[in-house]
């Protein structure tokens, strides 16, 4: 496969893979890597002429079965940052989904999808101060739904952990200061200044202070 680029760089095979969404392509140079770290580099590393990492070069196609071949990799970055817009590849995807017909719209959701699950941020800002949520088309709304989930999910899973961290800690609170709790025994009420207002309470008072020092 890779004798049909003869003369190109590795860095241009694999965008060109990227751009056309050719599997074995990409296949092919990870096979030819001699080790997982390797491969990382090469494919978190290499850029177009533009400033496009692989995978805004895919994302910028809709190219499904590339982005779900390199989020497979070791350690592959999901978030890198284009040099012309300040894009992440999530903003790339959109901008492609933007540009095509309705009929699109659920393949590229399903995009979308995949690339969220895999770890792409939803609150980068690109040069522009936009955030990908922010670039979807209005009319577009089961996008604008999808990335709200998911952003809810996300949200919601760091107040479970504040919520059962507060709640360990007020559990600990409480058994300290029942610790605190002074004990509540017969020496400590035979000790109490008595007011002098009833005559039972001062008997009961005078019998118990007659039983304390006949002990």
């Amino acid at each position: 496969m890779a004798d049909a680029f003869e003369g190109a760089s590795v860095g241009e095979q694999l965008v060109e893979a990227c751009r056309r969404n050719n599997v074995d392509l990409l296949t092919e140079i990870i096979q030819n890597c001699k080790s997982d770290d390797e491969v990382s580099r090469l494919l978190n590393n290499t850029t177009s002429v533009m400033g496009n990492h692989l995978y805004h070069e895919a994302a910028l196609q809709g190219n499904y079965e590339i982005i779900d071949m390199l989020l497979d990799q070791h350690e592959f970055e999901c978030d890198p940052i284009n040099r012309a817009e300040g894009d992440t590849p999530l903003h790339s995807a959109i901008r492609w989904i933007n540009n095509e017909p309705p009929a699109q719209r659920e393949f590229g959701n399903a995009l979308v999808e995949m690339m969220l699950e895999a770890g792409s941020s939803t609150r980068v800002k690109n040069k522009s101060r936009l955030t990908p949520y922010q670039l979807v088309d209005p009319r577009n709304t089961g996008l604008r739904e999808l990335i709200q989930k998911h952003e809810y999910a996300a949200l919601n899973a760091g107040d479970f952990v504040a919520a059962d961290n507060n709640a360990a800690t007020s559990k600990n609170n409480a058994a300290s200061a029942q610790l605190d709790v002074p004990a509540d025994d017969d020496e400590s009420d035979d000790d109490a200044e008595f007011s002098g207002s009833d005559e039972e309470e001062r008997a009961e008072w005078e019998r118990r202070r007659k039983a304390k020092s006949s002990r």
